[in-house]
């Protein structure tokens, strides 16, 4: 079966889900933004971006739809074999979501000392 692991300093946890959001919040805007993935042949395909206003380096693309003040549009990317995020102590970290709950990353990855990168990719359990 396969499930989604996240890779941080040398430990891979398995994470039980098949479909997630990843959310956080723009460094210098403060504006949040979120992904939803889930898992498919070959990796994680991102489904849907919603971003909770615009700013510098978050302007919404071509046939987005605001919805209640937030930017909703798909993406057209292929399928991430590996998402790598950037975390650093000096920003806001990230959260993860699925079947109604939300958690930030730092319960799976610890929390940030200093900038380093986070990989979420599809593995086998």
């Amino acid at each position: 079966m396969s499930a989604v692991c996240l890779a941080a300093l040398g430990l891979v946890v398995h994470l039980p889900f098949q479909a997630f959001t990843l959310e956080w919040t723009h460094s210098i805007e403060k504006i949040r933004w979120e992904e939803d993935y889930r898992v498919v042949a070959g990796g994680l395909q991102l489904t849907e971006a919603r971003i909770r206003g615009s700013g510098a380096g978050m302007e919404p693309l071509r046939g987005a739809v605001l919805k209640e003040g937030v930017w909703h549009y798909t993406p057209s990317l292929p399928v991430q074999k590996r998402l790598r995020l950037a975390r650093s102590a000096y920003a806001g970290d990230y959260t993860l979501c699925w079947s109604g709950a939300c958690h930030p990353l730092a319960e799976f990855a610890g929390p940030v000392e200093k900038s380093e990168v986070v990989e979420l990719f599809v593995c086998n359990v």
